[in-house]
């Protein structure tokens, strides 16, 4: 009966935005493109009328900074340990994968945490944090991350705002099992290069320090250990963001996997479409409980060791929602399942904003 009750006050409180007009030969019908509002505003509403207690969760968990030391620590270690070791050799490629692939995995998550200001109180202080848990990646990459995040959960599913969204260039190049294989494989490119060919945000001195740090940082080690430390961090980010199990979150996310009817990928759709999924399994451990993707966009200011917390308290509205069971098998279904692929995404041509601001000639473009 609640769980009833929670999810009609989830649909009633959403309002519909204006239609787009009708348009048979739309060149994005590939894409689930909607007119409801994003469903987390609207949730994160309904969760607060019912169980009120729920933000009191909110606030920075000061246990972050040291699972980022000991990961960074780890890290600078193996490679050190690693530096005469053949590049080419299985030791080489099995460590980079069994562990530096996880760690530097922790770690993007660790900068994703970070960006909502959830390892400390005082902003810079969160900034600065960041960058240390940039090292072991071995590309700056954490100051120009937390804009295009921030955007993403302001902006979800908003075209040309949304730069976890993939492109129609992409969908169309990738839409077979081979393209969405190597999709899989290379997604840590996608999603390096995308957001700057979306469009572009002002650099800053917390970009300038990100990048003369890790600049810094991989001279040291290269001069102190050795050229195979580096890239032994450089592999293991790769590795991070292609064929392994922690990967799979990237793809379960966001991708509608639920069956739609056609008439869902019709631009004169109001029907909601699913576009966010959660999973509950054990690989949350190393993932900062990003797997909580639900309760992470409902409540982006409540931080991964009470995400679990939010679902128990308000477990009415989130029991009835899909789901992944598992990454590994989101990755798979999402190679071999002819229904499932790059353009399974929920697209909104309008609403959102940009966090931090853009270049002004990519701003215009993106306003008109």
């Amino acid at each position: 009966m609640a769980r009833s009750a929670a999810t009609t006050a989830t649909k009633e409180a959403k309002p519909q935005a204006d239609a787009l007009p009708a348009d048979s030969d739309n060149k994005h019908n590939d894409f689930f493109w909607t007119y409801t509002e994003e469903p987390h505003r609207t949730r994160r509403l309904a969760i607060i009328k019912a169980h009120p207690e729920v933000l009191k969760l909110c606030g920075p968990e000061p246990l972050t900074k040291y699972v980022v030391a000991g990961v960074v620590g780890l890290q600078v270690v193996l490679a050190y340990l690693l530096r005469s070791t053949p590049f080419w050799s299985w030791q080489f490629w099995a460590v980079a994968y069994v562990f530096g692939a996880t760690a530097n995995q922790n770690l993007f998550l660790a900068i994703h945490e970070i960006s909502h200001n959830l390892a400390f109180r005082n902003p810079l202080a969160n900034r600065l944090i960041a960058i240390v848990a940039n090292l072991p990646i071995g590309i700056p990459y954490s100051a120009s991350f937390r804009p295009y995040h921030l955007t993403h959960h302001k902006s979800l599913g908003v075209d040309g705002l949304d730069t976890d969204l993939p492109t129609a260039l992409e969908a169309f190049v990738l839409d077979s099992i081979f393209g969405k294989a190597f999709f899989c494989t290379f997604q840590i490119f996608f999603y390096a290069i995308r957001p700057m060919a979306v469009y572009r945000i002002p650099m800053t001195w917390v970009h300038l320090l990100n990048v003369v740090t890790q600049i810094t940082f991989d001279f040291l080690l290269v001069h102190f250990a050795s050229p195979n430390a580096l890239l032994y961090l450089l592999l293991s980010s790769f590795l991070a963001g292609s064929l392994h199990p922690l990967a799979g979150h990237f793809i379960a996310e966001h991708y509608v996997y639920e069956t739609v009817t056609p008439t869902q990928r019709n631009p004169d759709n109001k029907v909601p479409v699913p576009e966010t999924f959660s999973y509950y399994g054990p690989l949350n451990i190393l993932t900062y409980n990003v797997g909580l993707h639900n309760e992470h966009h409902d409540f982006p200011a409540i931080p991964w060791t009470r995400l679990h917390a939010v679902y128990e308290i308000a477990k009415e509205f989130y029991e009835p929602l899909p789901r992944h069971e598992s990454w590994i098998y989101a990755i798979w279904r999402f190679i071999w399942d002819e229904n499932v692929g790059i353009s399974c995404r929920v697209k909104r041509k309008n609403g959102g904003r940009i966090v931090g601001g853009a270049v002004k000639w990519k701003q215009s473009e993106v306003e008109a």
